[in-house]
């Protein structure tokens, strides 16, 4: 007998370290045989819903960075990318962008898509794979709080621009999920409200499943953001959205009672791979937290399990590891370990 569908899907967040001989000697070519091997590594290990390790941003003149940030803004009409001294300054002054030393641009005029092209990128990968395919983006509000706005006047409204610039690409992408991401917002919840609307703008737009992942940010292993997941209840239930994807595993235990309140048609993305560390995860630790959170938030609530966040900041062997481990604690709490052995 065929081994039924598992009731709870696994899923990545997006993105993968850089093969090093795609960092070596990068090619158009050797990219398209980077995104194959991504994703044809996280289908071998079983993962339902793959993705292309974000590689459709890398770039060889900075292959160290996943491109979260300037891939996006850089190419849009209406950013300046030359920025002047004395901006920088003024950009160092402002809470909240230590993370950054500089800007990656200036908006001086109305934005509008200029050479972005997502869709294109969507399908060159949806083209290598045979599996359901999540695409992935980064979300207006963390966008808006990078640049320095010369023209709308006010962060909210600057968001809510690239909102629309990201709503007219989305609305050609093509792929079973699209994945908003926003990483600077846990540690600025009094932003939620319009960082809500300037997301759902986005999300309005996507023609398939869409899904939101929210973290406290990765930098070499370290959480970049404070706060809880409490402060931030009303943000995701105000979210036109499929399901959330969540940072969890990294978190403390006694947080995830949280998502009892979080309205029951949003379905929960597990986070149950901590890849601020580089210990792999046992199949039964993997069981464990599942079996936990579902105890806890009752069956049926948790829709996907994944990592925690991407895992570009990782050794490639660390995050195939992690990924092998996610799909066979899936199985082992589905009891699905057994049935695809016999088939």
């Amino acid at each position: 007998m065929p081994v039924p569908e598992p009731r709870i899907k696994t899923t990545v967040v997006g993105s993968y370290p850089a093969p090093d001989w795609l960092v070596a000697l990068p090619s158009a070519q050797a990219l398209v045989d980077a995104t194959r091997v991504v994703l044809d590594t996280q289908a071998s290990a079983g993962i339902d819903l793959v993705c292309d390790g974000e590689l459709y941003r890398f770039d060889p003149d900075h292959p160290e960075t996943n491109g979260m940030i300037e891939y996006f803004v850089t190419r849009m009409g209406g950013v300046r990318t030359e920025i002047r001294f004395e901006e920088v300054l003024d950009y160092r002054a402002q809470p909240g962008m230590r993370f950054r030393a500089a800007p990656p641009g200036v908006v001086d005029g109305p934005l509008d898509s200029g050479s972005l092209d997502l869709p294109l990128a969507c399908a060159r990968a949806a083209g290598l794979t045979a599996k359901p395919l999540k695409f992935t983006l980064t979300g207006p509000h963390m966008l808006a709080k990078t640049l320095i706005d010369r023209h709308y006047g006010s962060t909210p409204e600057l968001a809510m621009a690239i909102a629309e610039v990201l709503a007219a690409q989305v609305r050609h992408c093509e792929a079973a999920v699209i994945q908003v991401d926003e990483a600077n917002l846990p540690g600025s919840p009094h932003e939620a409200e319009w960082a809500a609307a300037a997301m759902n703008r986005v999300l309005d737009a996507v023609p398939g499943t869409p899904a939101v992942h929210l973290c406290f940010g990765n930098y070499g292993g370290q959480t970049i953001q404070q706060g809880t997941w409490a402060s931030l209840l009303g943000y995701l239930n105000a979210l036109h959205v499929d399901h959330v994807v969540m940072e969890c595993a990294h978190r403390p235990p006694e947080e995830l009672a949280v998502f009892r309140e979080l309205r029951p048609e949003i379905g929960l993305g597990l986070g149950v791979v901590d890849i601020k560390s580089t210990v792999v995860e046992s199949a039964d630790a993997v069981a464990g937290q599942i079996e936990r959170a579902e105890r806890l938030l009752g069956e049926g609530r948790v829709r996907y399990v994944h990592p925690d966040c991407g895992f570009w900041m990782l050794k490639r062997s660390v995050a195939d590891a992690k990924i092998r481990a996610l799909a066979a604690g899936r199985d082992l709490y589905e009891g699905r370990a057994g049935e695809a052995a016999a088939e």
